[in-house]
């Protein structure tokens, strides 16, 4: 069971080892989608990471990202990385994020709307992903900037803490995702695709469904996608049977309102925000696939 000390760094020692938060939120009434990520590799010294990325009106508003820098100590009370910064407020329950750069940026409080979930799961953890982690679905509050313009949002969104140290030679990509439905309401889900699996069919899956402030392990998670011809996710379809006794799964979809690729030396992230229908409900999300570039 995940408790406020599981907000601490973690001190990892094999190759490959990191540490991360990301935050994420989507706004569409006012078309301002934004997500922040710290990263952590623990050594003498330890080293941080920063990437921040602003979306408005289907296109991309700003973008800020710094690696390799050196931190006093590993740390996620209070971090800043180039022109991303984190602090917790009160563990597991509200964390203050900034993100600033020239052509805009956010300063946010996330609060929780329920307890931690556990996507990646045991088959996750234990494959060569070596995924460990939860996410919340929160609350978020505060200020988002493009340029001169100036939004005060009240939104959803997803914080989370993820750590390990995957085998990008065993794997072929990794899929995060994340729906945030009218009410507090949504669903978690982690995928890892083994190398030389077959297709999407061949994934390790792990999700949960949150309801009533509360966390459900999916039995039986089912995730398709559409991608475009570069293989970037543009729509992406929902299967959640919760019970294995189950007569009916919970279904849901969702298409791309924005996105962009970043290459991260030896992988490629295809970042996108989703406009998600679920339950007879409207919602948001964030829809990430790693692989190697």
């Amino acid at each position: 069971m995940i408790s406020p000390e599981d907000e601490s760094a973690r001190a990892g020692d094999g190759a490959g080892f990191g540490d991360a938060v990301t935050f994420a939120f989507g706004t569409p009434a006012e078309g301002l989608y934004g997500s922040a990520r710290l990263g952590l590799v623990p050594g003498e010294p330890p080293r941080a990471s920063g990437l921040g990325m602003l979306f408005h009106d289907g296109e991309v508003a700003a973008v800020g990202a710094s690696g390799g820098a050196e931190v006093a100590q590993a740390d996620w009370t209070d971090l800043a990385v180039g022109s991303v910064r984190t602090t917790i407020v009160d563990p597991l329950r509200a964390w203050d994020v900034a993100f600033e750069v020239e052509e805009g940026g956010f300063a946010l409080r996330f609060e929780a709307l329920g307890e931690p979930a556990e996507p990646a799961g045991a088959a996750l953890a234990t494959s060569a992903a070596d995924l460990h982690g939860y996410e919340q679905a929160c609350r978020v509050t505060g200020v988002v900037r493009r340029g001169e313009r100036r939004w005060n949002v009240a939104c959803l969104g997803q914080r989370g803490h993820q750590w390990g140290a995957p085998d990008w030679e065993r794997i072929a990509l990794a899929r995060t995702l994340g729906v945030w439905l009218e009410g507090g309401d949504g669903v978690v889900l982690s995928a890892v695709r083994p190398e030389r699996a077959a297709g999407h069919e061949a994934e390790l899956v792990g999700a949960c469904l949150l309801a009533a402030g509360a966390s459900v392990a999916v039995a039986d998670p089912r995730l398709s996608t559409t991608t475009d011809g570069d293989g970037r996710q543009r729509r992406a379809g929902l299967e959640l049977w919760i019970g294995e006794e189950d007569d009916l799964p919970r279904r849901g979809a969702g298409e791309a309102v924005c996105g962009t690729t970043l290459e991260l030396g030896r992988l490629r992230l295809d970042c996108a925000f989703f406009h998600w229908r679920m339950d007879g409900r409207e919602g948001a999300g964030r829809y990430d696939v790693l692989r190697r570039a």
